[in-house]
């Protein structure tokens, strides 16, 4: 019969257990399947109407576009059940009311099923990015027609499986449309399913207003899986030379995997041979399949459960033509490391003992260093490896495997090299309350994406002998600091514990580490400076004496170092170091007028630990040692005052140095005597002058030095006198320039009956309003060399000034400088000049010969032959030679 051929369907469903109250769901499996359409239409099911079917009791329908018609709403469950096997399926539309009722095909008009119900071919599958869930539907015997129109029909249930019946219908159903666009198929979707929920489902086809239902379906979204297909296949070398097929998972996939591997003889063959199936993501190759390039495929499937097999891979040739093993390698400084290589030139593999390899292709590795793994592969060992210098955006070494006749290919291993020697130092705070550990490494040499971190574990006292890593490890949190360094602070600190600490390097070829150090915070503790600190010079001896007090959390066997320099705006620090001092010490110094700054520090005696901070300064104050040792020397003006008839003298002396001083001049005490044997001081405390009207004939002034201790004990004089103002012994005063610096004064003196004291000399710029200059030179000289900034285009005035015992002479003054230079300069520079003038003589003699013997070899070359030229015949060119000659050499001597 039709019917019977419509409703005998094979489908490999288990059977779940009905019961009277409800109707068989049957599990959607990770294939296709086959499901009947049944038509429900009161014309054939009798007492039921399609009404009832459509508006089932406590459904509610969700649809992309609101409904034209609203259902009818019964207080009673109606739906289309079937109970199937291989071989006979039985269809009933149940009401919770009533008794199941067997669908009997007898009961059907079967013309008028023959053109309206059919069977679909079914497939519902998961996308591997899990987003959507897609039924497939193709017609066994309807072809699509226009006014064909499919929904599939919907509901989430959080039963498992087993547990779902047609009493989980409740609560919302959602409608989707299916795309009917391609011929004889429908595709259906449901967007964003919920992988571990329960889906229950039926399909609704109308064809014109005829509705044909499919049985109630139940899936769990996760058990029909469709992953992506492998990515990224690729052929790899492993450790001793063999090859493997390598491949990435697909993303996304929330269980493991199952791997099928083909393998194509060739490729130009259609057939394929299945390998074996791999649940990681490579598979060992026998290396002899390099030799025939075939062609290679793999698929997944869910592990563990039910689900799809994907599609296959791209196919991937395995005929490359260089392999290495490893491709990429991450070492540290100092390391050994090696790699394999397999060369295949074009269509044939290159023997290994025909394999040279060359780093950055510039320089080619010895051949010791290589070793013939078999006949295919070829190993190279570099040793005591040194760290990769960054080239631009390059931060590896290139290493290329080539054949002997120097043929490269493209491909490379990349070798990485970090420096990981990092020291780290650490250091306990003098409040023993922290421990600050800092390390540094350089910025250049870091790998774009890797990381740096320090590893710590703690012992419970002190330090093993040969310091380790450990996995129980800790990673403790470091700052970067402006100068490209780290700091890690440790508190609180156990001070007698040993903390292992290391830095560990991390990038996406691997980890390395530094060498681990281990550190006791009592032994590298950094002391608090000395506080307190005091420092003086004492009198007389020239001492400096530094005292302080010792910091606090220190014992007594301490070390220190004192710095002390002189205090000026560039300081050149002197050291000195004591051991175990007594909070003091003294220090031996040259300079004892000055002001000194000193600082101290300290550490612990014996052990790693640090230096102290420099304390605060201390300056010593500057304190007089005696009376100065003499007076300064000085100098009167003496200006005339026509109106008052008087003379007014004003004292110029010049400042004390501090070794005359001993060490500060306070004040200045000038004491005058006149003639008539009166006498008075006035003091001075601001200032280098001293101005006084000169009334007396006779008047003596002393200038002393005056400090905290006393006056000073030898003092310099000076009588001014009326009388000898008008003796005059200077019969010349000439002034002759050196240089810019250098002006020599000579004078000439008459015959005297005084004693000579000394000579003042005065100089002063005319052209310039200065100050006049003035210097006390000694008695038994008659010329003296001044210096100074001399401009000898300007006008200066100088005057020599006789002091003698009773009083100052009539001086001599010159405002020009002498013409003819002074004489026995002028011998000195005569006896320099002499020997020049008679050697460039002797030179420029020596040109004119050579000169004289060019020009008669030029002269007698340009001569005609007198038989070739008429107007040269009877000329007498030897004459006419010896007339150049005598003029030629009395031009070159009249130039000298």
């Amino acid at each position: 019969m039709y019917w019977q051929m419509i409703l005998t369907v094979f489908v490999l469903l288990d059977f779940l257990q009905t019961t009277v109250a409800h109707c068989m769901v049957h599990q959607i499996p990770p294939r296709n399947f086959t499901l009947p359409c049944m038509l429900l239409n009161e014309t054939f099911l009798n007492p039921f109407s399609a009404e009832v079917v459509e508006s089932w009791s406590g459904l509610r329908r969700e649809r992309g576009t609101p409904e034209t018609k609203p259902p009818l709403l019964m207080n009673e469950e109606s739906f289309l059940c079937c109970l199937w096997s291989d071989n006979n399926i039985e269809c009933s539309l149940y009401r919770a009311s009533m008794r199941a009722r067997t669908f009997i095909p007898s009961e059907i008009n079967i013309s008028a099923s023959q053109e309206i119900d059919s069977n679909w071919n079914i497939e519902c599958w998961i996308k591997g990015k899990l987003d959507l869930l897609v039924c497939s539907l193709r017609f066994l015997k309807l072809y699509l027609r226009a006014d064909l129109k499919v929904n599939l029909f919907y509901t989430a249930s959080e039963l498992s499986l087993g547990d779902v019946s047609s009493s989980s219908l409740k609560g919302t159903v959602v409608v989707a449309q299916c795309d009917c666009s391609d011929y004889d198929e429908c595709e259906c979707s449901v967007p964003s399913p919920r992988l571990n929920c329960t889906y229950i489902m039926w399909l609704k086809m109308t064809i014109d207003v005829t509705p044909l239902w499919s049985p109630l379906m139940s899936v769990k979204p996760i058990d029909i899986v469709k992953p992506e297909p492998p990515l990224n296949l690729h052929l790899e070398m492993a450790e001793k030379g063999q090859l493997k097929i390598c491949w990435s998972a697909p993303v996304l996939m929330p269980y493991p995997l199952q791997y099928e591997v083909r393998i194509s003889a060739s490729s130009g063959e259609n057939g394929w041979q299945m390998l074996r199936v791999a649940l990681e993501t490579s598979l060992a190759i026998d290396n002899a399949l390099l030799d025939s390039s075939p062609l290679v495929q793999v698929r997944c499937k869910n592990h563990r459960g039910p689900g799809f097999w994907s599609d296959w891979s791209t196919p991937y040739n395995l005929g490359g033509e260089v392999l290495y093993f490893p491709p990429k390698i991450l070492t540290s400084v100092g390391s050994n490391v090696s790699f394999h290589c397999i060369y295949k030139n074009k269509t044939k593999i290159v023997v290994s003992k025909k394999i040279v390899w060359w780093l950055n292709l510039v320089e080619e590795i010895p051949e010791s260093q290589y070793t013939l793994v078999n006949d295919r592969v070829s190993k190279v060992t570099l040793f005591n490896l040194k760290a990769t210098k960054p080239r631009g955006s390059f931060f590896y070494n290139a290493l290329y495997c080539c054949h002997q006749n120097r043929e490269c290919h493209h491909r490379y291993a990349e070798l990485y090299v970090v420096d990981v020697n990092i020291n780290i130092t650490c250091e306990t705070d003098g409040y023993l309350t922290k421990m600050t550990c800092r390390w540094s490494a350089n910025p250049n040499t870091l790998l774009l994406g890797s990381s740096l971190q320090l590893r710590y574990y703690r012992s419970r006292i002190y330090c093993s002998d040969f310091p380790s890593t450990s996995p129980k490890s800790e990673v403790k949190e470091c700052h970067l600091q402006k100068n490209h360094s780290y700091e890690c602070m440790f508190q609180p600190i156990f001070l007698l514990s040993g903390y292992t600490m290391w830095i560990e390097f991390k990038h996406f070829l691997g980890t390395l580490e530094s060498s681990p150090t281990c550190v006791v915070p009592a032994d590298v503790v950094k002391p608090l400076p000395p506080s307190n600190v005091k420092a003086e010079i004492t009198r007389n001896v020239g001492l400096l004496n530094v005292s302080w007090t010792n910091p606090v959390f220190t014992n007594n066997e301490l070390k220190f170092q004192i710095r002390y320099a002189l205090n000026r705006k560039e300081i050149t620090w002197e050291l000195y170091e004591v051991s175990n001092a007594p909070r003091s010490v003294v220090i031996k110094v040259q300079k004892l007028c000055v002001e000194y700054v000193v600082q101290v520090r300290c550490r612990e005696l014996d052990g790693p630990g640090y230096w102290s901070n420099w304390s605060r300064p201390a300056y010593t104050l500057v304190q007089d040692i005696k009376a100065p040792l003499q007076g300064p020397e000085f100098w009167r003006i003496v200006i005339e005052d026509p109106v008052r008839r008087q003379k007014n003298v004003t004292l110029l002396w010049k400042p004390l140095l501090k070794n005359c001083s001993l060490c500060s001049v306070s004040r200045y005490v000038i004491q005058h005597q006149t003639s008539g044997n009166t006498t008075w001081s006035e003091y001075v405390d601001n200032g280098t002058t001293c101005s006084f009207p000169w009334t007396e004939d006779t008047h003596t002034v002393t200038v002393l030095a005056m400090n905290s201790i006393g006056v000073s004990s030898i003092n310099f004089n000076l009588t001014l006198s009326k009388q000898m103002s008008t003796v005059s012994t200077v019969e010349s005063l000439s002034a002759y320039p050196v240089n810019s610096t250098c002006v020599v004064l000579v004078w000439t003196l008459s015959p005297q009956i005084y004693v000579l004291k000394s000579f003042v000399i005065e100089w002063k710029n005319l052209n310039k309003e200065e100050e006049m200059k003035w210097v006390r030179v000694p008695p038994n000289i008659s010329k003296y060399y001044i210096y100074d900034h001399f401009i000898l285009i300007e006008k200066y005035q100088f005057s020599l000034y006789p002091v003698f015992a009773g009083g100052v002479g009539k001086s001599r003054a010159t405002d020009q400088f002498a013409k003819g230079g002074y004489e026995d300069e002028n011998n000195a520079s005569l006896s320099v000049v002499l020997p020049i003038i008679i050697s460039t003589s002797v030179l420029l003699l020596g040109a004119l010969l050579v000169s004289h013997q060019r020009m008669k070899k030029l002269f007698w070359e340009d001569v005609p032959n007198p038989k070739n030229c008429s107007w040269a015949q009877g000329v007498n060119f030897q004459k006419v030679e010896i007339l150049w000659s005598k003029r030629d050499q009395s031009k070159y001597l009249s130039a000298l």
